[in-house]
Parts: C-alpha cells; structure tokens; sequence
C-alpha cells in the first residue's frame, strides 16, 4: 500500500433495483425485492472503494468477513445508498461499518472485513490447488 486510510474514511454508491437485483423466488404473492446477495454486493464494492486509492500496482482485496442484516424490503426502481465507514485497520485487514438506505429508510446495517492482498501470491496459491 502506498499508505493507508484512516478510521473513519468512507466511501458510497448508490445504484438503481434492477430486475437483475432482485430475488429469484418471485411469484404472483412474493413481490419482486432487492435480493440480500446483490444488497452485499454493493456492500462489498463500497468498502473496496474506500480503499482502491491507496492500493498499489500488482495490489487488491478480497473479503474476509460479513456480516450483514437486511432489514427491509425494497422493490424494483428504488434507489439505493450504501456507506461502508472504515472503524477498525490491523495492517492489510480493513473493518468497515455498512449501512444502505433505500429513500424511505434504512434497508441494511452490518460490517465487514476486507484484505489487501498480493494479485501474484493469490495467483500462485489458486495455481497449487488447481495443479494434477
């Protein structure tokens, strides 16, 4: 890492419910909601963005742990925000608080932990296991 952020640091996006977001067990009596995988999704995205700036060439992350709880539905067309606030760094291991607000209200609270990690050492490890 060229250096690092800060506690406190954040990032957002914001995106639109799409039919691709939505859960995959609608019917005629379950309505077409943003499904709680692509919700973490844009969750995970978030807190990579706050740490994207400070990577360098050959650098990434990965997530480590989350922990998310979707607390209300939100239907196709809405417009959602995610925030993941950085409250905790342990060298390359990143601790983010998440929240997401539909325009109503809050849809998501939780936290999540993301790595900085090596693009090469990943690769190599994933080349061990695919090896005969």
């Amino acid at each position: 890492m060229k250096s690092s952020p800060r506690v406190g640091e954040s990032a957002e996006i914001e995106f639109d419910v799409t039919k691709q977001h939505i859960i995959d067990f609608a019917d005629q009596v379950m309505p077409e909601i943003l499904s709680t995988p692509w919700l973490v999704w844009f969750l995970e995205h978030t807190a990579r963005k706050a740490v994207l700036p400070y990577l360098e060439v050959g650098e990434s992350t990965v997530g480590a742990v989350v922990n998310v709880e979707h607390l209300a539905p939100t239907p196709v067309g809405a417009r959602v925000r995610c925030l993941a606030k950085i409250i905790y760094i342990d060298k390359r291991l990143f601790s983010f608080e998440l929240r997401a607000w539909d325009q109503h209200e809050l849809i998501c609270r939780g936290t999540h932990k993301l790595k900085v990690i090596r693009k090469s050492r990943l690769a190599e490890a994933l080349s061990k296991k695919l090896a005969p």
